[in-house]
């Protein structure tokens, strides 16, 4: 069975000459699950990323003592020395299917951002169609 989603679109305060005044982002809306909390959250699908990153304060809020994880240092785009994280294994669903993921935990990320899926923990388990002219994201468990 296939979850689909649609893209997600951001308004642009500036017309940009590519994509105009709003720009599709793979964004996607899951639940994250944690020391019985539950926490509704957006996250970017990154086929680029290497694992599932979160912010330090979502840990903080499934009720994980975040530092106590495992220490991972990772790193991006960013012109920046590696930042810190911790590796823990939260529970995660989308569109009715629930799943334990391994993600990280870091407290550099930039506060404007989303969570991120990336290769181990999503695209491990989720085969993923883009389909950017039609808006929409198709998910199938593998």
């Amino acid at each position: 069975m296939t979850i689909k989603f649609k893209y997600k679109k951001i308004p642009l305060t500036v017309k940009n000459p590519l994509f105009g005044f709003s720009i599709l982002r793979p964004i996607i809306p899951v639940q994250l699950f944690g020391n019985g909390e539950k926490i509704n959250y957006e996250v970017l699908l990154d086929s680029g990323a290497d694992t599932c990153v979160f912010d330090g304060s979502i840990g903080e809020l499934l009720g994980l003592d975040v530092t106590a994880g495992t220490p991972i240092h990772f790193s991006g785009v960013q012109n920046a020395e590696a930042a810190k994280a911790y590796l823990h294994t939260v529970d995660l669903s989308l569109g009715g299917h629930k799943l334990s993921i391994p993600a990280i935990f870091s407290f550099d990320l930039s506060d404007r951002g989303y969570g991120i899926l990336g290769q181990k923990g999503f695209f491990d388990i989720f085969s993923v169609k883009f389909d950017y002219q039609k808006e929409e994201i198709g998910l199938k468990q593998k």
